[in-house]
């Protein structure tokens, strides 16, 4: 039975994984240092013979057991990723994504491990391209307060780039576009979040700008479905593939859609203000990752949503 590292296993997307990955017939490793993480999405695993939780930091893995990372696969997933906590834990989140990503990187080459390293969309920017390829540089701001994120990110992929034509290590990229689902924080501050949590409580919805920006937004089944797909495909060694829906939605329609599935009394609040370097657009051309994964979205924005919102009202 082979068995795989998931860093940041006990976040929103790594949980979903570390289960998906169990019912495969792996045995998973999660590594998390629960900052974001919490050890209630991943409760109904421990128990599991297969399933091993290491609570670590990514930046200082010469404090785990050599034995408890001897594996065949590394899923490199572990960062703040939305707004909130990436701007609340900005020192970590550029180790995480700096030291932390050369870290595994460098145990992937010792004991030459297939290894995927999760990037994001953030990348690009503010695009001034729509949607965006796997081949845009992007429009991001170095100097602002994304830029813990956007830049650590964009580090992370350089030094996969190195490894991989230095080392040959055997490494792919994934960039991960809006993900929703359970085991979201409610208080996390992304819009479908903050959006449901607001809507069952019938306070109002606030939204920054206008509300004319556009997200796509990929249920974490499907995306998991992807990651998963992207690492143990053929071919994948040393590409890049954007995940996520091409479905495109302002987000005062997607602020409309939840009022109504919740059937809320919520009242929408346009602070006509935009967020500094807010990406006015967001949207995958996932053009490849259907051409060489078979990959796409299954799950539509509205029944994703009632499955979220299910989750949320068991709170």
């Amino acid at each position: 039975m082979q068995k795989i590292l998931v860093t940041g296993g006990a976040g929103f997307i790594g949980s979903h994984l570390c289960k998906s990955l169990l019912d495969d017939g792996y045995k998973v490793v999660c590594l998390d240092n629960l900052i974001t993480g919490s050890k209630k999405n991943i409760e109904d695993l421990l128990d599991n013979p297969n399933f091993e939780f290491v609570n670590a930091d990514v930046c200082n893995l010469q404090a785990v057991d050599r034995s408890q990372l001897a594996v065949s696969a590394i899923f490199h997933l572990a960062s703040p990723a939305s707004p909130i906590d990436y701007q609340n834990f900005s020192e970590e989140t550029l180790l995480t994504n700096s030291v932390g990503t050369l870290n595994i990187l460098n145990l992937a080459k010792e004991i030459k491990a297939k290894v995927l390293i999760a990037s994001t969309s953030e990348i690009y920017g503010d695009p001034l391209e729509h949607p965006q390829k796997e081949i845009y540089w992007g429009n991001a701001n170095s100097f602002g307060p994304r830029s813990c994120y956007d830049e650590s990110k964009r580090f992370a992929e350089a030094a996969t780039y190195v490894f991989l034509n230095k080392y040959n290590i055997d490494a792919r990229i994934i960039r991960i576009f809006n993900t929703y689902g359970p085991n979201m924080q409610k208080d996390d501050g992304r819009v479908v979040s903050n959006f449901i949590w607001w809507s069952i409580h019938n306070t109002p919805i606030l939204i920054d700008g206008d509300g004319s920006q556009t997200r796509s937004f990929c249920y974490v089944s499907d995306l998991v479905d992807g990651i998963k797909k992207a690492m143990f495909s053929e071919k994948t060694k040393g590409e890049i593939f954007n995940l996520g829906n091409p479905n495109e939605f302002r987000i005062k329609e997607l602020a409309e859609m939840v009022i109504k599935l919740t059937n809320s009394k919520s009242k929408i609040i346009l602070s006509e203000t935009f967020r500094p370097d807010d990406p006015m657009q967001r949207c995958p051309d996932i053009t490849k990752a259907n051409k060489i994964l078979d990959w796409k979205p299954k799950i539509e924005l509205k029944e994703g949503l009632q499955k979220t919102i299910k989750y949320y009202k068991s709170f």
